[in-house]
């Protein structure tokens, strides 16, 4: 279990990335949804020791992440947003590398490991190519493969999935989702289908605040009633902005589907039956309204 309590950090700037969040994440895959800017990779370069938090405490098990970072590290696996330069060596040989400064030190046991994690992340058939050279979705399985080194007990992957084509983003969630049974895993994301289709458990962060957690269906149900619909010609959406809280629209056939949300049924509207982006768009309606209404 990986416990946060009070977590805020504020930048020499004077930004305030986190403010105050408390959060209690068990085994298995964890979605933090937020939009850029929401706070997420600073939440996730503190829980790695990359950063200490101006005020909170963290604890991994029996570990004080604070006060305990290199204990935290060697049972760590990180995937930051942005992985970094690619060198001009084979994945097999920076696997390798990367074992021996993670303190893998027999030869045979480091052949094994990462002849079993280039299987694992379907990179075997590439082992010997530069990863400079890779695609994006092969990057991020090497990015994963390394993260996996020392069998990790917590796994976090910043933004895994952005820029990835549908495909390899399908690889990538899968691989997610094989190794992230026993042991805790965030996904820390800006896209709803991503936690959708993979984490029972889920939060929202944005500006730096935790705005909603829960399983993905009970905060869908509990979202039920509250979401309408309503089609209407393109020219109508600056009309419809205007009389209702628009939370989504997309184009349909020439036409724009407006998603508005409202404790009572809109005129004109349908109910929605509800999915996870419908709850994240109403938590970032809601979290733009409250500084309004506070200042007004």
């Amino acid at each position: 279990m990986l416990e946060l309590s009070g977590v805020s950090h504020t930048y020499p700037n004077g930004t305030h990335a986190l403010d105050d969040v408390t959060l209690s994440i068990p085994k298995g895959m964890f979605g933090l949804l937020g939009p850029n800017g929401a706070g997420k990779s600073t939440l996730m370069r503190t829980i790695a020791t990359l950063q200490a938090p101006t005020h909170g405490a963290i604890r991994f098990g029996e570990i004080d992440v604070l006060a305990e970072p290199d204990r935290l590290r060697r049972t760590l696996g990180y995937l930051p947003q942005d992985f970094g330069v690619y060198p001009r060596v084979s994945a097999q040989a920076m696997l390798d590398h990367m074992a021996v400064l993670k303190g893998v030190t027999a030869k045979g046991e480091r052949k094994a490991l990462v002849e079993h994690l280039l299987n694992q992340t379907n990179l075997w058939n590439v082992r010997g190519k530069a990863i400079a050279g890779f695609s994006g979705g092969m990057r991020q399985r090497f990015g994963i493969a390394q993260a996996l080194i020392g069998d990790p007990q917590l796994i976090i992957v910043d933004e895994p999935t952005a820029g990835l084509d549908p495909e390899e983003r399908n690889r990538f969630l899968n691989l997610l989702a094989g190794i992230g049974e026993n042991v805790v895993v965030i996904l820390s994301t800006h896209i709803v289908d991503d936690v959708a289709d993979l984490c029972p458990r889920m939060a929202v962060l944005a500006g730096g605040k935790l705005r909603l957690e829960g399983a993905p269906r009970e905060l869908i149900d509990a979202a039920r009633g509250r979401v309408w619909q309503k089609t209407v010609p393109h020219t109508m959406l600056a009309e419809m902005q205007a009389a209702h809280e628009v939370i989504s629209h997309r184009f349909f056939a020439g036409d724009i589907v407006v998603h508005v949300l409202s404790d009572t049924q809109p005129e004109g509207f349908a109910p929605v039956s509800g999915g996870l982006e419908d709850v994240y768009f109403a938590t970032l309606a809601e979290t733009r309204r409250a500084p309004a209404a506070h200042a007004a």
